[in-house]
């Protein structure tokens, strides 16, 4: 409320103050009327202690903290949905790192150092500790490890990642995917982040991972004969994913294309047992379980 007009009209106009002087306008004072009868002043002392009420209420309801962000020098607040129209915007957090914002796109602070992307793009540099930035899809959660990437979502909710700097974890419905510099991964809002796969893989490896994801008939075959080493980490997700004779089918074509240490042994993947899925990933060379596994127990709490 501008209360300088409120108290003597020095200062610009409140909208509602105006709306409730119309509606007062009948009852005013003119220099030629007898005093207004006692009926006025009762609805004068009643129009202003409405007026009061509703200054008291603007004042009385606090703002929305603010998150880590700022857009432009200016604090952004928790519940702020950020609509780029005219062209791109940034984030920035000196805590955190810059988030890019396409033109076109709806992000939403959720509070902290989190946003949701609702769909649109967004490009991240993040430099804080990893586990610390998340980023909500209609379908998946990313969870920053310290890196660099770009998030799309379509208009049915669905997403793309890519990864050109460090890591990015993908979690929802109880499926992970763990997509580090260089690869890429899908997300669907039916059914939660898909297989990565490296940007570098064959285009006939990608269409048969596209085939599989979309439960095609006879997709796994071909995803198996199109695998190559860099593969592997598109067949270690597959592994935990699949079960019984397709299990054993995607170790043994894991197993020709990297060298698995002796503890992780077939009979133990078959089952499903956590050791050996543990140490087929430590053999594609990328972080060790011990390290992700530490990060996920931190920000599912």
């Amino acid at each position: 409320m501008r209360e300088e007009y409120l108290w003597d009209r020095s200062g610009p106009p409140d909208p509602e103050i105006e709306e409730l002087e119309r509606t007062l306008a009948p009852l005013r004072l003119r220099a030629h009327q007898q005093a207004p009868p006692r009926a006025y002043w009762r609805f004068a002392a009643a129009a202003a202690v409405i007026v009061l009420a509703m200054g008291v209420a603007r004042f009385a309801v606090p703002r929305p903290e603010v998150t880590a962000w700022e857009l432009g020098g200016a604090k952004v607040r928790r519940g702020q949905l950020l609509r780029p129209a005219g062209g791109a915007v940034q984030l920035e957090s000196e805590a955190v790192g810059r988030v890019d914002i396409a033109p076109g796109s709806e992000v939403l602070a959720s509070g902290g150092k989190r946003l949701e992307l609702r769909r649109g793009e967004l490009s991240a540099f993040i430099w804080a500790p990893a586990r610390e930035f998340v980023v909500d899809t209609p379908s998946a959660r990313a969870v920053d490890l310290g890196c660099r990437y770009t998030l799309n979502v379509d208009e049915h909710g669905d997403g793309l990642l890519r990864v050109s700097m460090g890591w990015v974890a993908f979690e929802a419905g109880g499926h992970e995917s763990f997509i580090p510099a260089g690869a890429e991964c899908r997300t669907r809002k039916k059914g939660g982040p898909g297989v990565p796969w490296y940007a570098e893989s064959s285009q006939a490896f990608r269409a048969a991972l596209a085939d599989w994801e979309n439960r095609q008939p006879g997709a796994l075959d071909s995803v198996l004969r199109e695998a190559g080493p860099r593969d592997g980490l598109s067949l270690w997700h597959i592994l935990t994913r699949v079960s019984g004779q397709e299990r054993g089918r995607v170790f043994d074509r894991l197993a020709q294309l990297v060298p698995l240490p002796a503890e992780a042994t077939r009979d133990g993947a078959l089952r499903g047992d956590a050791q050996s899925l543990d140490r087929c990933w430590d053999a594609l060379g990328l972080q060790n379980t011990g390290w992700w596994r530490g990060w996920e127990r931190r920000w599912s709490e």
